[in-house]
């Protein structure tokens, strides 16, 4: 991912070995990763248990902030595919009480319609 696309709120798929290793400590036993991208230093993990949004907070990014959604707290989601003019996809997910959606946008390199299809595949379990 390259800075630009980075600083324009954009996020690429990331090696899946990589994430698994350096995420195993917040890992359940048997939970695997299944995709994940990130935005700048921020990570957005899809295992085969939960949605792991992992935030790096500071200068430094030494704070980091853990959000852990089960995948059945998902009420719905939305994908909407880059254009002519507007290239970044947009990934948008709705949790059980909450009013406004968790919100990504990925780059045009990204196959939003694979990331839709992870999501599908545990949402409706």
């Amino acid at each position: 991912m390259g800075l630009f696309s980075g600083l324009m709120g954009n996020a690429s798929e990331v090696s899946i070995a990589e994430v698994q290793e350096e995420y195993s400590k917040i890992l359940a036993q048997n939970e695997r990763v299944e995709k994940a991208y990130k935005l700048i230093r921020d990570m957005f993990i899809f295992t085969n248990k939960r949605l792991i949004l992992v935030d790096k907070q500071g200068m430094t990014a030494k704070k980091t902030e853990y959000h852990s959604i089960l995948y059945k707290s998902i009420t719905h989601f939305s994908i909407e595919t880059a254009g002519h003019f507007d290239l970044d996809a947009e990934l948008k997910i709705w949790i059980a009480g909450t009013e406004l959606p968790i919100e990504k946008q990925f780059n045009q390199s990204l196959n939003i319609y694979e990331l839709q299809s992870v999501l599908a595949e545990y949402v409706l379990r």
